[in-house]
């Protein structure tokens, strides 16, 4: 086993989930993933946790996916069940086919994700971390060898988090009892938002691993503007390229892209929510310096906002405020490396991609 695998499993037990002795730890993991998946047994065996472990095969969902009846969908009490009694939850992306769910229609797509969107609520509730295992299929969807994407994935796994906690909180010192942001990006974006009594979130390498970001939820109905997504993205095994949303009082009130509309409609129509921002989040992470067509990594750039159409996490929405609800949480990505600005109350704190708090900035 590459040490590296073990050592990945390390920052997942004791940095992103923080295992203890007696824990309920459901494992949900493809079969390429195995060796983490043992290095996380022996783990937490070492500590006296209980461990459930689930194979998370895109072929076998694709086959449930494209045989069920999108009327029959209910929420799986089974699955629900396992969840309430778990203390924490790891799960990790890979896979041989990135577009092994390419075939599953938006309509069938958003359909389940209402069904189970229980499910994925009461994960949430519980520790947990979301991380990627370095397979041949990302690799190739990033346009790199299996070597040089092994590199690269457990190079940002391995990040002295610490350190990227300190960037980050000087970042979160300002969007903290912050009022309206507004984005701006060449001819096409230029959006505002409230984020009043809403808490900034420090993301370094715990639900999300990698880490690297500062997110909050914008106030529901307070987004205006337009907004062109210029960077990709891939869902469900589909390229959704220059994404381009209009808000009106926090509702997208119209929508293009380029390639693959029909999957962006079929997100913004799963429920109400879904055509409401969820997220803002501003990349931090320097040592993620290319995109990979993998967001859980592409959201963490530096240079880089992105939006998240759908649910808002609890834990950024303040007392008193609305918080949106929806069975989608899907991000999307801003390049903020040219002709850009955040402004924080009327105060430009970056400009095209340098922090008012780094060198550089003018």
């Amino acid at each position: 086993m590459d040490p590296r695998i073990r050592t990945h499993a390390e920052v997942i037990v004791d940095h992103s989930t923080r295992i203890e002795s007696g824990d309920n730890v459901v494992i949900s993991m493809p079969a390429v993933a195995e060796d983490l998946a043992v290095a996380l047994h022996e783990l937490l065996g070492d500590r006296g946790a209980n461990p459930v472990y689930l194979n998370n095969s895109e072929r076998a969902s694709r086959a449930f996916l494209r045989a069920s009846d999108d009327e029959d969908f209910e929420t799986p009490a089974h699955r629900l069940a396992l969840f309430e009694e778990a203390d924490a939850f790891v799960i990790a992306r890979g896979g041989p086919n990135v577009s092994e769910q390419g075939d599953v229609s938006p309509e069938t797509n958003a359909a389940y994700r209402r069904a189970v969107r229980p499910v994925l609520d009461e994960r949430l509730e519980k520790r947990w971390c979301l991380t990627q295992y370095p397979s041949s299929g990302h690799a190739q969807l990033a346009g790199m060898s299996t070597e040089a994407y092994e590199n690269f994935v457990w190079d940002a796994v391995t990040l002295d988090w610490e350190a990227q906690r300190d960037h980050q909180a000087r970042m979160v010192e300002i969007l903290d009892g912050a009022d309206e942001v507004r984005i701006r990006s060449g001819d096409e974006t230029d959006v505002t938002m409230s984020v009043a009594g809403n808490p900034t979130i420090n993301d370094y390498g715990e639900h999300n691993l990698p880490g690297g970001e500062v997110f909050t939820a914008p106030v529901r109905e307070s987004v205006n503007g337009r907004v062109h997504f210029d960077l990709p993205l891939y869902r469900k095994g589909k390229e959704i390229t220059n994404a381009r949303l209009r808000f009106e009082d926090g509702y997208v009130v119209d929508h293009s892209a380029e390639q693959n509309e029909d999957v962006l409609t079929g997100i913004l129509d799963t429920d109400d929510g879904a055509r409401y921002l969820g997220e803002l989040g501003i990349g931090m992470n320097r040592s993620i310096d290319r995109f990979t067509y993998n967001m859980l990594f592409d959201e963490k750039m530096g240079d880089t906002v992105h939006m998240a159409v759908g649910n808002a996490y609890a834990d950024t929405v303040g007392e008193g405020n609305e918080r949106n609800e929806s069975a989608e949480h899907v991000d999307m990505i801003v390049d903020m490396s040219e002709e850009s600005t955040i402004e924080v109350d009327g105060e430009v704190v970056q400009r095209n991609g340098t922090f008012v708090f780094e060198d550089g900035f003018e």
